[in-house]
């Protein structure tokens, strides 16, 4: 796993290539400090309303976010209006926080690129730099795909707020610090590590955990357990990777599943036999 200036990177489906979710990784080895005052080329996943909000400490100084100096950056949001131009295709982008221009430049030569590619209405994905001109911001965008599961909009907004929640308060108690997948500020939770989230949640130690599952089933609270001390794939916790973990029938983990998905533990990713934890 790779890092942005001591966070573990996270991604949703991360399958690499230029659809790949989560973060292109650079220079991964300053300090969290250097990180503060050099900005990365890293691709940090943002909301609308940080972009919006962030300002220039001077003309011609490095754009920041919560300190941290910022060059690209991802959203996700809904196509408000699309205006094709000459030279480029606008489109206005909103993910609830705020909204934004995106600025896809055209290749003239190539008559395929001048046709908007996004309709009103579509959720998309958009990679880019964040630019001013004339006082007005807009996004000039690198690469822009459409979403096409729902999950990868909510995914992103738990993504955006840890990573700001990372910069703004450190990590969590019982926290080591350190990148990568050890060090995620609690993101292999459950451990010896102390806190149970990637946020910091007001649990101490490891009590946070069982409270969670205190009223469940045993069926539950062995799939939850399972599922907390044992290393998913890239797209979650599959129906038989618990099975073998458990020695649970298949009828009694569709039945743990279905209580934690009620309690709101468990989110499922892919498909309806594939989960993870729900972090908070």
């Amino acid at each position: 796993m790779t890092s942005y200036g001591g966070y573990a990177k996270t991604s949703f489906g991360a399958h690499g290539g230029d659809d790949a979710g989560g973060f292109l990784g650079g220079s991964q080895q300053a300090s969290q400090s250097a990180a503060r005052s050099n900005p990365e080329e890293s691709l940090r996943p943002v909301t609308i309303k940080q972009l919006l909000d962030c300002e220039e400490a001077y003309p011609g100084a490095d754009l920041a976010i919560d300190g941290v100096g910022i060059l690209q950056v991802t959203v996700v949001g809904q196509v408000r209006a699309v205006n094709p131009q000459a030279t480029n295709i606008t489109y206005r982008l909103d993910d609830g926080t705020g909204t934004l221009d995106v600025k896809k430049w055209v290749d003239v030569e190539k008559q395929e690129d001048a046709e908007p590619k996004f309709a009103p209405d579509q959720y998309v994905r958009v990679w880019g730099r964040l630019k001013t001109f004339n006082g007005r911001k807009h996004l000039g965008a690198n690469f822009i795909r459409s979403i096409e599961d729902v999950n990868e909009v909510n995914y992103h907004m738990v993504e955006a707020t840890y990573v700001h929640l990372f910069f703004t308060k450190g990590l969590p108690a019982g926290g080591n610090g350190g990148g990568g997948a050890g060090g995620g500020a609690g993101a292999d939770a459950g451990g010896a590590g102390g806190g149970d989230s990637m946020f910091v949640d007001g649990y101490n130690g490891g009590g946070g955990t069982e409270a969670k599952v205190a009223k469940c089933s045993p069926s539950a609270r062995k799939m939850w357990h399972s599922m907390m001390h044992s290393s998913p794939a890239d797209e979650g916790h599959t129906i038989g990777q618990i099975m073998s973990d458990t020695n649970m029938s298949l009828r009694d983990v569709a039945a743990a599943a279905e209580e934690l998905l009620n309690e709101g533990l468990i989110y499922t990713t892919v498909n309806d036999q594939t989960w993870s934890i729900l972090e908070y």
